[in-house]
């Protein structure tokens, strides 16, 4: 069957690219350093950028950590920063947020050593929100509970509301399980928010999503959008601008740029072209690049 493929002449090219994505990967020396986050005081939020889509969020009292990824090592495919985090650094975690399967935003091994981390500080773990449909990817790992949200249905952990809102991407965790959502959260305590898109191409739903729920501060990926194709389902940073206006947030933070090497553009690419377009539409100044591992309080 490999044979075959490899005959295709489109899928043979699409080997050799991947390949010399491994290759560069894997030769290129990891980078970065980790810290330990700030805590925030009452009536503070605090985010702290973990790497790739990963962060900890602290707002209403509440440990949220958000597609957490440890990972050294994505299959063949080096992490090319270092976690600005490390866990046995993070505080107890209250509530963990799954924007979709795919490898690098669900990382089975970081979840399960976040679930026995927060058990040694709390006696007892955290609960996970996923998409629907992928309960069964989290459900053996030891969470307290499992909460599957749809678009737009919300849940709510202490004082914090948790809404799942729209993303243009897709779900699946391997080629045939098409059926698994997707999708960001909308993150509220009454006086802070924030959005973390997940993985999203831009679409129209960034402007429903800022009308309905008016994220103060929105976390927007910006990397993986070479070769063109690929802002099908992933934004590059004229897109996470565009997005930012329409969503009308006060803070833009960009995420999913510069810890695996994803697609061909150059790994310093996506922060220069995001300054650019900033400067441009006159946001430059509402850009926020937080260093991993450096808490940014609000």
């Amino acid at each position: 069957m490999l044979k075959q493929a490899l005959k295709n002449p489109a899928l043979r090219k699409r080997a050799q690219q991947f390949g010399r994505l491994v290759r560069h990967s894997a030769v290129t020396p990891r980078i970065g350093e980790s810290h330990k986050p700030d805590l925030v005081s009452n009536g503070q939020m605090g985010v702290t950028f973990i790497g790739h889509a990963s962060f900890l969020v602290q707002i209403g009292g509440e440990n949220v950590v958000i597609d957490p990824n440890f990972a050294r090592w994505l299959f063949v495919l080096k992490r090319l920063r270092q976690p600005g985090v490390k866990i046995h650094d993070l505080p107890p975690i209250d509530v963990v947020l799954i924007t979709h399967a795919h490898f690098d935003h669900l990382h089975r091994p970081s979840l399960r050593a976040i679930v026995q981390h927060t058990q040694r500080w709390r006696g007892s773990t955290p609960t996970v929100v996923v998409p629907e449909h992928v309960f069964d990817l989290v459900s053996d790992l030891g969470f307290r509970d499992v909460v599957e949200l749809n678009w737009w249905s919300s849940y709510r952990h202490n004082n914090v509301t948790i809404t799942h809102v729209p993303a243009r991407h897709w779900g699946a965790r391997v080629l045939r399980d098409a059926h698994r959502g997707y999708g960001g959260y909308v993150l509220r305590d009454g006086k802070h928010s924030v959005y973390h898109a997940g993985d999203t191409a831009y679409f129209t739903g960034f402007r429903e999503i800022g009308m309905r729920l008016a994220p103060q501060l929105a976390l927007l990926p910006i990397g993986a959008y070479n070769p063109p194709s690929f802002r099908n389902v992933h934004a590059s940073p004229a897109d996470a601008t565009r997005a930012f206006l329409d969503l009308n947030s006060r803070w833009m933070v960009p995420m999913h740029y510069g810890t695996f090497r994803l697609s061909h553009e150059p790994m310093d690419e996506p922060l220069q072209l995001l300054e650019r377009e900033a400067r441009q539409a006159g946001i430059h100044e509402r850009v926020l690049v937080l260093k991993e591992g450096v808490t940014k309080i609000f």
